[in-house]
């Protein structure tokens, strides 16, 4: 089995607090991992916000298996967590499983350019707990035979689809970018910015980023890997 041997003991609490919100959202998650050199990223996709959630973890030393020197597969984001081990700083990569379709379609890895008018992090902040109570409130309000499961989805397609600032970036990626923790009340505005390389836009943080494709833009600026 390949032992990744990551960069030290903050960056496997890091990714095992990733795999941990994943699960959250979806306790069969998978994760697609790449890695080259002292870098692996991994890639999750929580159903809930219909987004790409990407980790970046540093190794402490390049990634080699015999003769690959690099990783790229998709596995059980809960079999990932059980092997990470702290204390040692590091991670067993557990067996190929058949990846759900998102893992094939990933974001492209160059041609990303910044796109303006995204609000400071306190802002962003803000902007999710506003849409947050309006979600609950406008469902509380909904008489009992009223709340069914298609009305829920409809309020909360209107409400997470708005933009935030003056970018095409969904509100739904910035909740996502908190609910997973890359979203942090630490985050200075500087350290935000958002991206975009055709239908994709990326907002990345120092903790991670989170890719969503835009619509009505077919398949442009795919890379399937």
């Amino acid at each position: 089995m390949t032992v990744l041997h990551l960069a030290d003991e903050g960056e496997a609490a890091d990714l095992a607090a990733f795999l941990s919100r994943l699960l959250h959202y979806d306790r069969g998650a998978a994760v697609r991992l790449q890695a080259a050199g002292t870098a692996l990223a991994v890639f999750g996709r929580p159903p809930s916000f219909e987004v790409l959630a990407i980790r970046a973890v540093r190794l402490a030393k390049p990634y080699e298996d015999g003769l690959d020197v690099t990783l790229d597969v998709t596995v059980s984001a809960g079999e990932l967590l059980d092997s990470v081990d702290e204390t040692a700083a590091t991670a067993a990569v557990p067996r190929a499983v058949t990846g759900p379709p998102w893992a094939g379609v990933l974001p492209p890895r160059g041609g990303w350019r910044v796109e303006r008018g995204l609000p400071a992090a306190q802002s962003l902040r803000a902007v999710v707990a506003a849409v947050v109570s309006e979600f609950r409130s406008r469902t509380e309000e909904l008489p009992p035979e009223g709340r069914t499961r298609a009305e829920l989805d409809r309020i909360g397609r209107e409400i997470w689809s708005r933009t935030v600032g003056n970018t095409p970036l969904p509100v739904r990626a910035v909740h996502a970018a908190q609910s997973l923790g890359f979203l942090r009340p630490a985050t200075a505005t500087e350290e935000l910015a958002l991206f975009s390389s055709g239908a994709w836009l990326r907002l990345r943080t120092p903790y991670g980023s989170i890719a969503v494709r835009q619509a009505g833009l077919g398949m442009l600026g795919v890379s399937v890997r």
